[in-house]
């Protein structure tokens, strides 16, 4: 594909608005470019972030042979039947909101000087605010197959791609009656703050006017962001890629984005932030308000602004700290549960024993300590002597220290906890080693081996200074429990040969096997040892029959008193079962063996368990199949502990969320409180109260968790009112007024972390019914619906806010007029009722002066007719 050569080289793209980003553009963005009278011809080229719409145009212009004199226009095709029109030339590709594979269409124009596409595009419907000929960027686009709404706001927001968050927000916030009235009746023009150096310049506000018109226009069933999302794009560049975001953290920056955009105050004084000192709450609270209207009087502060009370207490000199702050939602932590269940396997010291399988109570946020001890609580066995280790595809996959947290332990782990004969804390004459066990497989043509593991992992304790013999006794010990005699030994397995081989100058631990010992075998790495690397060449040499016979060396082992009866199994036999490597990180170690007297020593820095360090027992395949029995691994015991279950509790009421929310707690390590008093950061201890809540009240469900080692989302239902949520009894203002709380809107999240799918259920002002707005479409809802496992965020309306109430300003103005109209139209009715009356009156004159006194007539009261 050619490209020009402006197109090799990385631009440094900005981004932002204000704070700027400014990136290194490593990969270009591809268009898709076609004619508008043959769009099957698609063309694809790629273009800088920073390149302008009027550059795009130039290219496709020499594309598609496009002569001088003939004018063109852009669209920018997203969907099947939808254009958007492109007409800002200098317009970047990332201002534009232009993304990776995007259509764009150039159309010319004809001979008789109209256009394929019409002068006000038939396919494009333009908005009231869009120019007639040509609309402009910013304007919103509506395919012709989108349907015509029966009532404003039930309107559909087309997903631009993983958008449905924005969606999702957006169709909430439009149904909060006294923010859409504010926009609707163009209230916010009058209070735009474009100088704020606080805000977007006024451009979120506008944009979210312009939204929210054509929302409530009530002539289409959905339309099409994309001006919105770049606008807030532009101004937070974390919403302006295409990726899934949080509806919350959107709505976050919407209400804070709106709130500068419409700040009243122009010029913010400097306050300086006082403590209680003793002061009664309620003078402490009117203070934190006024000087919050100081600086921060908009829309938005009428609606979703409350106060609440923090109390900090120092746990050193009880120094008391209370401050009230405003909020703007409350984020309500979900009632979990402060333990869980653990699935682990303990394999005891006793090589003889069989593994069991125990079910422990832990803390849901502890640390591997706790673990110990509640396994030795049921066990017996002491927590000091416990290594809690993670094995995954017969080798460690980590092995624990006692301080870890618990979170690091994912349920589906398989968790084993080994017996050690020492403390390691205060024993340093010996140390644990890890052990993998392997097997060899030769492949034909190659002098190469790949070692496959197998079986189970264990972890051995052996002096710091020992023998290669007494090792060998010590592990084979350990694996008594796998091992069985055959009935027959061959005779060629009886004898060895005795001439020790050196290679490279290295002693090796093993008898020599089968074939010359210049045949060096190299072991590889194999798919299902991941974490080996390619290990050097493994020399095997022969020695002394009697170096593999069990001796009194065995007693001097540690720890195997227990079960040691006599020698280990096969400890007679005259050829070993395995050789044995040190590896470090997987590399094979010859550091420990000293060749002068085939002893093995341990330095300071093996003291240290890691699962990266590790002795692997080779095996050859023969051996393996006739002495190691594999299924004693999934043969294990289990303890009664795995019959309990349980009592999963099938929901949590919304007043359980706000109780947690106003409980006393500690501050953690991570986020301690700086003492005034001490002049030093303590943990102190915290507590929320709620002192004055908004007319609107946000309740932010805190079902995202998030660890160093996990992310998880909490499922849990909250059971909600959707009618007379009352906050009273949360309230410590005595003279708080009414709260009392009818739901409106719920956003909800179906799906796990990083993904999902957004949408919302609402109740429109106009007809007090709910509806479900899922992205582009729009269906009635019932109530019985609205409760569910995906609700996320709440949005709560006080009762005496409601419409009719006079409580908003703009409501007072609704009221007035419609009495002035009523007025007026009851007056005007009265004076076109005495006008009939009048020309009744004139008729009968002239019918009585016509026909004389033949026929009289009685007398008609014109009062009555007139009352």
């Amino acid at each position: 594909m050619e490209r020009s050569t402006r197109h090799n080289m990385q631009e440094v793209v900005e981004q932002g608005m204000f704070v700027k980003h400014c990136k290194v553009e490593v990969y270009l963005t591809e268009l898709k470019l076609c004619e508008d009278s043959n769009m099957e011809n698609v063309v694809t080229r790629r273009f800088s972030k920073a390149d302008t719409i009027d550059a795009i145009e130039k290219e496709m212009r020499k594309l598609f042979s496009i002569p001088e004199e003939k004018e063109t226009r852009l669209w920018n095709k997203y969907m099947s039947n939808t254009f958007e029109p492109l007409n800002k030339p200098d317009s970047t590709i990332q201002d534009a909101g232009l993304y990776q594979g995007q259509v764009l269409v150039i159309e010319q124009k004809n001979e008789d000087g109209t256009w394929p596409r019409g002068s006000s595009t038939p396919n494009v419907k333009n908005s009231s605010y869009s120019l007639p000929s040509y609309p402009p960027y910013n304007s919103y686009d509506y395919s012709d197959h989108a349907r015509h709404s029966e009532k404003p706001g039930l309107c559909g927001l087309s997903n631009l791609g993983n958008t449905c968050f924005m969606n999702s927000a957006t169709q909430c916030l439009s149904n909060i009656p006294p923010l859409t009235e504010y926009f609707l009746k163009d209230k916010y023009t009058d209070e735009l703050n474009e100088d704020n150096p606080l805000g977007m310049k006024g451009e979120i506000a506008k944009a979210y006017a312009e939204l929210t018109k054509q929302l409530w226009s009530g002539k289409y069933s959905y339309v099409t962001p994309r001006a919105f999302k770049t606008q807030v794009g532009r101004f937070a560049p974390q919403f302006s890629g295409y990726q899934q975001q949080d509806s919350h953290e959107l709505l976050a920056f919407l209400l804070d984005g709106l709130h500068e955009d419409l700040n009243r105050i122009r010029k913010k004084p400097y306050i300086q932030l006082k403590d209680a000192d003793g002061r009664p709450d309620k003078v402490v609270a009117e203070e934190a308000w006024e000087n919050h209207i100081k600086r921060n009087d908009s829309i938005i502060v009428d609606i979703f602004h409350g106060l609440f009370k923090s109390t900090l207490v120092c746990p050193v000199c009880a120094k008391i700290s209370v401050t009230f702050d405003p909020f703007c939602y409350l984020t309500l932590p979900l009632p979990m549960k402060k333990e869980r269940t653990l699935e682990v396997y303990l394999v005891r010291l006793d090589p003889l024993a069989k593994t069991t399988q125990y079910k422990l109570t832990v803390p849901k946020v502890g640390y591997i300590s706790d673990l110990c001890t509640s396994l030795s609580t049921l066990s017996g066995v002491p927590a000091e002597k416990m290594i809690v280790t993670d094995i995954y595809n017969h080798r460690f996959h980590r092995i624990f220290a006692t301080n870890e947290n618990l979170s690091s332990i994912m349920e589906r782990d398989d968790i084993y906890v080994f017996e050690v004969a020492v403390n390691r804390m205060e024993d340093t004459e010996h140390v644990v080693i890890p052990v993998h066990l392997r097997e060899k497989y030769k492949q034909s043509g190659y002098n190469h081996t790949s070692t496959p593991l197998f079986g189970q992992p264990f972890l051995i304790t052996v002096p710091r200074t020992l023998s290669e013999d007494k090792l060998y006794n010590l592990l084979l010990l350990s694996l008594c429990r796998h091992l069985r005699c055959p009935v027959e030994e061959e005779e060629s397995e009886e004898t060895v040969p005795t001439k020790q081989h050196t290679i490279n100058g290295n002693a090796t631990n093993g008898i020599l096997e089968e074939g010359s010992p210049s045949e060096m075998e190299t072991d590889e790495q194999d798919d299902e040892s991941s974490q080996d690397q390619e290990l050097p060449s493994e020399c095997d040499n022969s020695q002394s029959e009697d170096s593999v016979v069990g001796d009194n060396e065995l007693e001097n082992g540690v720890g195997q008193e227990n079960s040691t009866k006599g020698p280990p199994p096969l400890a007679g036999h005259k050829k070993r079962l395995f050789t044995f490597q040190f590896n470090n990180m997987g590399k094979t170690d010859f550091s420990f063996i000293k060749e002068e007297s085939r002893q093995i020593r341990f330095d300071e820095g093996h003291l240290r368990l890691s699962d990266r360090s590790y002795l692997s027992l080779d095996w050859e395949p023969e051996t393996k199949k006739k002495y190691f029995d594999e299924t004693v691994t999934e043969d294990f015991d289990k303890h009664e502990s795995m019959e309990y279950k349980p009592q999963k509790k099938a929901f949590f009421k919304l007043n359980d969320c706000i109780e947690l929310f106003t409980t006393k707690e500690k501050l953690g390590a991570e986020d301690p409180w700086y003492c005034p008093n001490c002049k030093q950061h303590q943990q102190a201890t915290k507590k929320l109260d709620l002192w004055s809540l908004p007319p609107v009240l946000v309740v932010h469900l805190k079902r995202f968790s998030y660890s160093r080692y996990m992310r998880d989302k909490l499922d849990s239902l909250v059971d909600f009112p959707i009618r007379d949520l009352d906050m009273s009894e949360f309230l410590i203002n005595p003279n708080a007024g009414p709260c009392r709380y009818d739901l409106i809107a719920v956003s909800n999240h179906y799906g796990g972390m990083g993904g999902g799918h957004y949408t919302a259920y609402a109740k429109n002002k106009d007809d007090d019914k709910w509806y479900y707005f899922d992205d582009s479409s729009v269906s009635p809802a019932s109530e019985d619906q609205i409760v569910s496992k995906a609700a996320y965020v709440l949005f709560y309306q006080r009762q005496d806010t409601v419409k009719g109430t006079g409580y908003f300003a703009l409501d007072r103005e609704d009221h007035e007029e419609q009495r002035s109209s009523s007025a007026q139209g009851g007056a005007t009715q009265s004076e076109e009722e005495e006008e009939e009356e009048e020309e009744e009156e004139e008729d009968l004159n002239d019918n009585e002066n016509e026909e004389g006194e033949e026929e009289p007539e009685p007398n008609h009261d014109v009062t009555m007719n007139t009352n």
